[in-house]
């Protein structure tokens, strides 16, 4: 695979009005930092999957697992990532445990990762 290069100026100067501009706007740290952890819980392919399970209709821990083709074990493991970064939620009936996605949010943010990486 051949490296792509990218373009650089051929001379310094700094545009100050547009650094200062985007010091102002710049999220402070620990929203950054929140911002990145909550990317990170998509780069898990496992993840990807139950979100897109998620999307469709919620499911129990059992019905995840089938259809996965995992363990109950790895899969609770999961969910309980998805829980604490709040991109699922679960509800209780009788002995069984539903799970589905937190809110709308989730579902478009699946649906435009999707449509990006289709173009």
């Amino acid at each position: 695979m051949r490296k792509q290069e990218i373009e650089c100026c051929d001379v310094t100067y700094i545009h100050e009005a547009a650094v200062q501009t985007a010091r102002e706007k710049m999220p402070c740290e620990q929203t950054l930092k929140d911002l990145a952890d909550f990317y990170k819980v998509f780069a898990d392919p496992t993840r990807v999957k139950l979100l897109c399970v998620l999307l469709e209709t919620e499911m129990c821990v059992c019905d995840l697992a089938e259809v996965l083709k995992m363990t109950q074990s790895a899969i609770s493991h999961q969910l309980r990532m998805l829980k604490q970064m709040k991109l699922v939620k679960n509800r209780r009936e009788g002995k069984t445990v539903f799970y589905s996605l937190a809110d709308d949010h989730i579902q478009t943010i699946i649906s435009q990762g999707m449509e990006h990486i289709s173009e």
